[in-house]
């Protein structure tokens, strides 16, 4: 499973399906043959595939389901959708308030089941409804107060899968709102203050209430710390590296041990907001 996730590490799945389409998914569960459990990923680009790989089944998504059209007022995407392709189709058809989702490096089904978010921006706050399917196949509309909303969580049935969503963004009340240069400096925002040279998962802990992982875990010593080829990043302390070989044991012992240093000395203990997936080595 290295090459479909964005730390590069973890082992092999015991049985690997890439989906192109909606069919294509209910296909696979009307089959009824789909060993469980069931694992759904996308661009991997928040997960910690630990060195035993999984078992069961792991339906990749992200190959596929990249349709996004304006209805009516609504933009729908389909989960496939990187969330930077939101955001530019979003600004070019005159809405504004989605810049933000260029800076998630991940795919709108990712997005949606974890409520990813950054610069002030949360997905879940621009949802109107969002379309899911089953392991039976069957295919729901749901509205957004179907689902409980927190800061990087969202909780739904364990069988559901998120295959799109319409998102109501407001429209430029004036042709002086340039979301489109908005996406393009939060970008360069993105590139002079994260780690961009080496493998990573984006941010690794969650924002405590009103503070900040990074500079909890610089204030305790642990900025460049390294554990095998997994470091603490020295450019933001919030992301972890893998500046070589590292294996998913390093970078989850180097998970614990930031946890443990930071509650030692801040009395706050980190949550994770990437999501440890998998079976350990024996």
């Amino acid at each position: 499973m290295k090459k479909y996730n964005s730390w590069h590490v973890g082992g092999l799945a015991e049985n690997y399906v890439e989906v192109s389409s909606e069919a294509a998914l209910q296909k696979i569960f009307s089959i009824n043959k789909v060993k469980k459990p069931i694992t759904v990923i996308g661009v991997g680009s928040n997960l910690l595939i630990r060195d035993g790989g999984i078992k069961g089944t792991v339906i990749n998504l992200s190959r596929g389901l990249k349709s996004i059209f304006l209805d009516q007022h609504l933009i729908f995407a389909e989960c496939g959708i990187s969330c930077s392709s939101l955001a530019r189709f979003s600004a070019k058809n005159s809405k504004k308030n989605c810049a933000f989702l260029a800076g998630i490096p991940g795919s709108v089904g990712g997005a949606l089941a974890m409520n990813a978010g950054c610069y002030g921006g949360e997905i879940w706050q621009f949802v109107s409804k969002v379309k899911i399917m089953n392991h039976e196949g069957d295919i729901h509309i749901k509205d957004k107060q179907s689902f409980e909303i927190g800061y990087r969580s969202v909780k739904k049935k364990e069988d559901e899968i998120f295959i799109g969503a319409w998102f109501d963004f407001p429209s430029k009340e004036n042709d002086d709102e340039n979301e489109e240069q908005k996406i393009d400096d939060l970008l360069k925002l993105r590139r002079s203050s994260q780690p961009l040279n080496w493998p990573t998962a984006g941010s690794t802990f969650r924002n405590p209430e009103k503070n900040f992982a990074a500079k909890l875990i610089e204030e305790v010593g642990l900025k460049g710390y390294q554990i095998g080829d997994a470091r603490i990043s020295n450019k933001h302390a919030n992301f972890i590296e893998n500046i070589g070989d590292a294996t998913a044991k390093d970078i989850e012992q180097l998970i614990y041990l930031t946890q443990e240093k930071v509650e030692e000395l801040k009395k706050i203990r980190l949550q994770l907001e990437v999501k440890i997936i998998g079976e350990n080595v024996d």
